[in-house]
């Protein structure tokens, strides 16, 4: 063997190891997010499940975390009812309409 089939055994050997232990981190990542996203306890270092610890002031936040939420939800809604009647009264006829008279009446004025 030479060294240069040598070297590329060594190269091809490392890359597949490196290769493995990519996919194999990649996969945890990937299962620790589902975890996390889907309310799943996480595993200590030795697997058992490790539940988060809920202090009273955690439970607050999140009661106002909560509450700010809906205030905001509900001011979204009335925004989005205020823009349907904004674009009522800008689609309406009668509207384009005044604003054609209004138009006209500034041409006459210019000329």
């Amino acid at each position: 063997m030479s060294p240069d089939d040598i070297f590329s055994i060594v190269v091809l050997g490392l890359l597949g190891t490196v290769s493995i232990v990519g996919i194999s981190v990649g996969g945890w990542v990937y299962s620790t997010r589902m975890k996390i996203k889907n309310g799943y306890p996480l595993e200590s270092m030795w697997g058992k499940p490790m539940h988060p610890q809920l202090t009273s002031e955690a439970n607050e936040r999140v009661k106002l975390v909560t509450q700010e939420n809906a205030q905001l939800r509900a001011e979204l809604a009335a925004m989005k009812d205020r823009l349907v009647v904004v674009e009522r009264i800008v689609t309406d006829s009668g509207y384009q309409l005044g604003h054609e008279i209004d138009r006209l009446r500034d041409q006459g004025k210019v000329q």
